[in-house]
């Protein structure tokens, strides 16, 4: 018989008959239903992890990057004979339009920091207060544009802005007023006597991470100035950046312009270690998933062994009738890989969809557990997200074919390699 193209009509056909065959027949559908199943769940959970792996990590970033500092710059220059050093900054703006003028910078904003307590009638919580001016308070995406916002920013000059966190735990809205102690206030002669205003809410907003609605409070600068003896002087320049993942490159320009005793401090640093342990958790999380595709994947070999040991007879008259060991081999191969792939595809097209309603399932989800699923106090941002992404759906796909696909080859050549005289002896 002259030899046929590879993967030949007749061979799809005999390859879909001995998927799709019955018991009866000596087929192994239970099995192919269990490798089918087996790929898509595994498809499945790749793609669902990896898409709220990104969606957690892009998440986690933009809260970073959209409610703090990309770099903040210290001054600490030691008192003379003294050993004490001085950690203000007095020359500020100065300082802030040089450090303005620097290539890549987008903003830089004197701040004024203190950690004191905030009272409403009976109820009291710490804060940590920032002392900034409106125009710069503006440039701070997520406190600007927040995922909620009560009142209005613009009347910033009049009042203070606080986290709705903060809120919560005072029971206070909009239009209340709160006080603000702290312990570092009035000095007198008969020392330091704790310092206590009130001020008027002005602006609720919601950043989207727990411990920033939690504790940020923003007031002016002048008051925080004073509030906080801080006259003429203050704790840090703020500095964004238009590329923050390019931050470390300003560094150099940004210490020169600060001068001696310029100190710097990038959300890297305060944000370093825990997206370093959250990129081995990635790489520990996609390994072990890719065993479980395997594993699925193995099912596949042992449909495909059921498969050759059932269909032994056919092979021997399929190969005294003239076929080439290399169309059986591609028959068998056909009927794996089109498992591995039917699967794949439907595991796939299940991950998508997760990662496109994760609000919705959650939501369920959050219902049917009876609320308090998912705790921002410990995971720091307000829902599950996902992030679904072009890369990761491909890296799936790529890993699940090319393990259905390798592991089909295996038993399809010992099919091929039957001898047809001994398929056919006891028949």
């Amino acid at each position: 018989m002259a030899s046929t193209a590879p993967f030949a009509k007749f061979e799809w056909m005999i390859a879909w008959r001995y998927i799709r065959a019955k018991r009866a027949e000596g087929g192994v559908s239970v099995m192919t239903w269990i490798s089918l199943i087996g790929v898509t769940l595994a498809v499945f959970a790749l793609i669902a992890t990896l898409a709220v792996r990104s969606g957690f990590r892009a998440e986690f970033v933009d809260t970073i990057l959209g409610s703090n500092a990309h770099v903040a710059v210290y001054k600490q220059m030691p008192i003379a004979g003294t050993n004490q050093v001085l950690r203000t900054i007095s020359d500020y703006d100065a300082l802030a339009q040089n450090l303005s003028q620097i290539d890549g910078i987008t903003r830089a904003a004197p701040i004024v920091r203190g950690q004191v307590m905030a009272n409403r009638t009976n109820r009291n919580t710490g804060i940590e207060v920032y002392g900034i001016t409106l125009e710069n308070l503006k440039t701070i995406p997520r406190i600007a544009d927040p995922i909620e916002a009560q009142g209005s920013i613009d009347r910033f000059d009049q009042g203070i802005a606080i986290g709705s966190g903060v809120a919560r735990e005072l029971g206070a809205i909009v239009g209340d007023r709160i006080k603000v102690i702290s312990p570092n206030g009035v000095r007198t002669a008969m020392g330091t006597s704790p310092r206590t205003n009130a001020y008027e809410i002005i602006y609720i907003f919601t950043a989207g991470r727990y411990d920033i609605d939690r504790t940020r409070v923003y007031m002016p600068l002048a008051e925080a100035q004073t509030f906080f003896n801080r006259d003429g002087l203050v704790d840090e320049i703020e500095v964004m950046v238009a590329d923050p993942d390019t931050v470390d490159d300003l560094l150099p320009d940004v210490l020169g312009a600060g001068g001696q005793g310029t100190l710097v401090w990038t959300w890297r640093d305060s944000a370093g270690s825990f997206l370093r342990a959250l990129s081995v958790e990635d790489n520990v999380m996609f390994v072990i998933l890719s065993i479980l595709v395997l594993i699925a994947s193995m099912n596949i070999i042992s449909g495909l062994i059921m498969l050759v040991k059932n269909k032994g007879r056919d092979i021997g008259i399929l190969r005294t009738m003239g076929l080439s060991e290399g169309s059986i081999l591609r028959i068998f191969f056909i009927c794996g890989a089109g498992i591995g792939t039917l699967g794949t595809i439907v595991g796939v097209i299940l991950g998508c969809l997760f990662a496109l309603y994760i609000d919705q399932i959650f939501s369920f989800v959050n219902y049917v557990a009876g609320g308090g699923v998912w705790d921002p106090s410990i995971r720091g941002i307000y829902e599950l997200p996902a992030q679904l992404r072009l890369q990761d759906v491909l890296k799936s796909v790529s890993l699940s074919l090319g393990l259905s696909w390798i592991i089909t080859i295996f038993p399809a050549r010992r099919a091929a390699r039957m001898n047809p005289v001994e398929a056919l002896r006891y028949e």
